[in-house]
C-alpha cells in the first residue's frame, strides 16, 4: 500500500482491478479456444454475427474491440475457410453485410460451450443476487463513462 498519498494504490484501484479481471478472462478464455482452433476475437466475431447477421466490418471491429484492419484480416480468413460469406460487392453504398455459414454456426456452438464454461468458473463464487448486482454495478460504470467522455 502506498504511504506517500500520491499515485494509485493498486490494490484498491477498481479500474486496476477491472484490468486484471479482463486479462485473466481473457486468458482463460485463449485457454478454451485455443484446443478449438480460434482466438477470442474470433469467436467475438462470430457471437456478433450469429446475434446481429449482417453486421459490416466496422461494426464487427467495434463489437470485438479491435481495429479495422484487423477485422478486415479476420474476415478474409474466416471468409476464406468457410465460416463467414460476404457479397463481392456491396448492396448498398460500401459496407459488405457478413453472414455466418453453417460451418460458422457449428463451430461457434462449440466456443460457445467452452467460454459459457469459463464464465461459470468466474461466477462461482458468488451467489444470484451478487451476480445479478455485479451487472448492474458494471453497467453503471460503463455507463457513466461513455456519458462523461467529452466533459473528463
Amino acid at each position: 500500500m502506498r504511504q506517500d498519498g500520491a499515485g494509485i494504490d493498486l490494490d484498491t484501484s477498481l479500474g486496476y482491478l477491472l484490468k486484471e479481471a479482463s486479462s485473466a478472462l481473457r486468458a482463460a478464455m485463449e485457454a478454451v479456444l485455443r484446443p478449438l482452433g480460434m482466438s477470442v476475437t474470433h469467436y467475438s466475431c462470430l457471437e456478433l454475427l450469429a446475434q446481429r447477421p449482417g453486421l459490416s466490418n466496422s461494426d464487427l471491429a467495434r463489437g470485438a474491440f479491435v481495429t479495422r484492419q484487423s477485422m478486415n484480416t479476420l474476415l478474409q480468413s474466416l471468409e476464406r475457410d468457410g465460416y463467414v460469406t460476404r457479397p463481392a460487392q456491396a448492396p448498398v453504398g460500401k459496407v459488405l453485410p457478413t453472414q455466418l455459414t453453417a460451418r460458422g454456426r457449428k463451430s461457434l456452438e462449440q466456443a460457445t460451450v467452452a467460454v459459457r464454461s469459463v464464465e461459470v468458473r468466474m461466477l462461482a463464487g458468488l451467489t444470484a443476487p451478487e451476480q445479478s448486482a455485479a451487472l448492474h454495478i458494471l453497467r453503471s460504470m460503463i455507463h457513466s463513462l461513455r456519458d462523461n467522455q467529452d466533459g473528463a
